[in-house]
């Protein structure tokens, strides 16, 4: 009886061990991100998510927050982090605060003007910057290009000196921002992104920066009258799920999710550069007055450079990351 008994609680218990454990049960991966609804971004994200639907036979399916809904980029981290959402995606800064190594691609003044260079340099990194995501929790299913940043202003600043004095926006908490605007002596309003267009209509911020599809997207062309037609830096973001929803998708399945991940991110980064360039033409023809730079400016700007990759190296970003990207470059 003793054994009938024992039996049957073994049958019992692995049938529930394997119930909890099979990772072949339906997953929804609820994902929170900034892109506003109706965008070309926001199409090809919900395009996938249906793909993936139907190519995982509903086992895998995707909800997206679009435009905010979820809060801010660093609240969409902390739900993710106690378990209410599955993934987000994210930018700079936030991509930094998971992997501080990604924003070696994002230091002022590498690549200039050269956005294909950029986008080439960042696909053969990705698996040196995966790694590191894996190793803090998150699956990377791929690289956005977001575009060059540009830096926008109410007051005209036609050289380096001019933007002195102005109270330019920064990411509050991001480190290469500060340093950058530490480096160049500059005064800096650390805010979240969701509070700056209004600081811009009260003058609690002056000046901003982002690529122009975002400019346009955040509707900070309303509020500005100079563009600096010189690019600052490059911007990437990715789209990264929690290891642990992750785990729960079967590996045949995760196979899936990338593929189909992977083709849709092409889509979003051709379509991102093509919007970024019928952006920068939308908002000169607003009436926004593009400020050239001198090339004495431009060799200072270098300099800056080398400052604030000395400031950063070794803190927000390793001195491995570093090399890599001197020698992809």
């Amino acid at each position: 009886m003793i054994k009938k008994t024992l039996s049957l609680f073994t049958i019992i218990f692995t049938l529930t061990l394997f119930v909890f454990s099979n990772p072949a049960s339906a997953v929804t991966l609820k994902i929170g991100v900034l892109v506003p609804e109706g965008t070309t971004w926001a199409k090809n994200l919900k395009k996938m998510a249906k793909e993936i639907k139907k190519a995982t036979n509903k086992k895998v399916k995707i909800k997206i927050y679009f435009g905010g809904a979820q809060g801010d980029e660093p609240d969409v981290l902390r739900k993710i982090r106690i378990g209410q959402l599955g993934g987000g995606v994210f930018t700079g800064k936030t991509l930094g605060d998971i992997n501080g190594d990604v924003r070696v691609m994002e230091v002022p003044f590498i690549f200039m003007n050269d956005r294909s260079k950029a986008l080439k340099t960042l696909n053969s990194m990705a698996p040196y910057f995966n790694k590191s995501f894996e190793k803090n929790e998150f699956t990377n299913l791929g690289f956005f290009e977001l575009g060059m940043v540009y830096f926008v202003s109410q007051k005209k600043t036609p050289s380096i000196d001019s933007m002195k004095g102005i109270k330019i926006w920064a990411w509050e908490g991001d480190q290469l921002v500060s340093s950058m605007i530490s480096a160049m002596n500059l005064v800096s309003v650390p805010l979240p992104l969701p509070d700056v267009l209004s600081s811009l209509s009260t003058g609690i911020v002056e000046a901003a920066y982002a690529p122009p599809l975002g400019i346009i997207a955040l509707q900070w062309n309303t509020k500005i009258k100079y563009l600096v037609d010189f690019p600052l830096a490059y911007a990437t973001g990715a789209i990264l799920i929690s290891k642990k929803k992750w785990a729960k998708i079967s590996v045949e399945n995760q196979k899936i999710v990338k593929a189909i991940s992977a083709k849709y991110i092409k889509h979003i980064n051709a379509g991102n550069i093509k919007d970024n360039e019928d952006a920068l033409e939308a908002i000169k023809g607003l009436g926004v007055e593009f400020v050239k730079f001198q090339d004495t400016d431009i060799a200072r700007a270098k300099k800056y450079r080398d400052s604030i990759v000395k400031k950063l190296k070794g803190k927000l970003f390793s001195a491995d990351a570093w090399k890599i990207l001197k020698s992809k470059l």
